[in-house]
């Protein structure tokens, strides 16, 4: 577990992280040096008791799961697929995007149900197949780590199961989507002990955030 006199906050690389690191900087949660693209491994703000490590988007869930983290912020598809044992705590509102699936533009087929015992490519395993489960239709699902537009393209996959926020990426590879699957925007979550042991710090923290997004 991490310090008791401290709180760590788990935040993501990428396009989440300036958002993340600015909602927190206006509650006073910041710490001098902190960057996405900082050296450090853990950034230290001594006096206000923070420490924040930066990681890869869907290593998040696991170091609060596990208590290396006391919170995060991260996607709720990211917190969905990754199905760990956290609290989320509240719906930040901002990173809007959607998880659906697309097929090739001159390969759709007239129902959903019509790509059953098809191959998807996709991140999000778990979601999918949950979802398509859901539908009785058996898929078989390739996890990959990149561009997953490109699996229908070389023949991978018949469609993608992927998060889109404008579309440009799927328009340009002559990729229509069919079905969206769940919404997503960024979640304050925490460690369960952590919420607990530093109830009134973190639940301070909500209230402080709630306030400021409520005149956003």
């Amino acid at each position: 577990m991490t310090d008791e006199k401290f709180i760590t906050v788990a935040l993501p690389k990428g396009k989440l992280f300036n958002l993340s690191a600015e909602l927190l900087k206006k509650v006073g949660w910041t710490a001098d040096g902190l960057s996405e693209k900082s050296r450090k491994l853990v950034i230290t703000n001594e006096s206000a008791r923070l420490k924040f490590i930066i990681t890869k988007t869907a290593d998040v869930p696991t170091y609060v799961e596990h208590g290396a983290a006391d919170i995060g912020i991260i996607g709720k598809d990211v917190i969905d697929e990754s199905a760990k044992n956290i609290y989320e705590l509240l719906d930040l509102g901002f990173a809007k995007c959607h998880l659906m699936m697309a097929v090739p533009k001159d390969k759709k087929r007239l129902h959903l149900e019509d790509y059953s015992n098809t191959r998807v490519a996709t991140k999000f395993p778990r979601i999918a197949e949950r979802f398509f489960s859901e539908r009785g239709m058996q898929m078989e699902y390739i996890k990959l780590n990149g561009s997953i537009e490109l699996g229908p393209i070389v023949g991978l996959s018949e469609s993608i199961v992927d998060i889109v926020e404008t579309g440009t990426t799927l328009r340009e590879n002559n990729l229509e989507e069919i079905v969206s699957i769940m919404d997503s925007t960024a979640r304050l979550i925490a460690n369960r002990v952590s919420y607990k042991l530093k109830y009134q710090r973190i639940d301070n923290l909500v209230t402080s955030l709630k306030k400021i997004l409520s005149h956003e």
